[in-house]
């Protein structure tokens, strides 16, 4: 049921449809604070992730995990400024990445589908457990590959920072205004009938 929502979300987010209002109260704040996740609450995320679906179950999604400040300080090299200028206070950082290949050496088609299906347990899972989580593209995927060793057969998708939530006056004015959740298109813009271009 979409029912008692957090006032935020309930006035940027209403579903046509009664869903969980997991997915509606998942979001991305860029807001965290320092605060430590510990061991057993940080590992209950991938535990989520790890039990996605995937084609063949091949299970094609890896985990790289920043906590320390050596590591964090490693995965900032290779972040665009715009993206750390607020993830830097994250406490944990993690790259997704896929292995390309399957156990015979040939092309995985699905391998990239598979880890979003994984980061999005993680991300629900997060959620669950009163975290924060916030996908990142702008990085620079060489100097990752480079930094973090990353084998050629493996793709990188993204930098994920999970925390806790920090008040909204803690960031830079320019990200203030951001910092709600965002909406959706309309289901009928997603959905075709029978064919590409027709109205379901």
């Amino acid at each position: 049921m979409t029912t008692s929502l957090p006032a935020e979300v309930e006035s940027n987010r209403q579903p046509d449809h009664e869903i969980n209002p997991q997915f509606l109260t998942r979001w991305s704040p860029r807001s965290f604070t320092d605060q430590e996740v510990t061991e057993d609450v940080l590992l209950s995320l991938f535990e989520a992730a790890r039990w996605a679906p995937s084609g063949s179950n091949l299970q094609p999604w890896r985990f790289i995990i920043a906590r320390t400040p050596e590591q964090r300080a490693k995965f900032h090299n290779f972040i665009m400024p715009g993206n750390r200028e607020w993830c830097e206070k994250a406490p944990v950082l993690t790259l997704v990445i896929s292995h390309t290949k399957t156990p015979k050496g040939g092309d995985n088609p699905s391998h990239a589908f598979d880890a979003g299906t994984a980061w999005g347990y993680l991300a629900l899972e997060a959620n669950n457990q009163g975290l924060i989580t916030h996908a990142m593209g702008g990085f620079d995927r060489n100097q990752a590959r480079e930094a973090l060793q990353i084998p050629e057969e493996y793709d990188i998708h993204a930098v994920i920072a999970i925390g806790y939530r920090g008040p909204v006056n803690a960031l830079d004015e320019k990200f203030q205004e951001r910092e709600i959740p965002s909406g959706r298109r309309e289901l009928s813009e997603l959905l075709f009938g029978g064919e590409f271009g027709q109205t379901l």
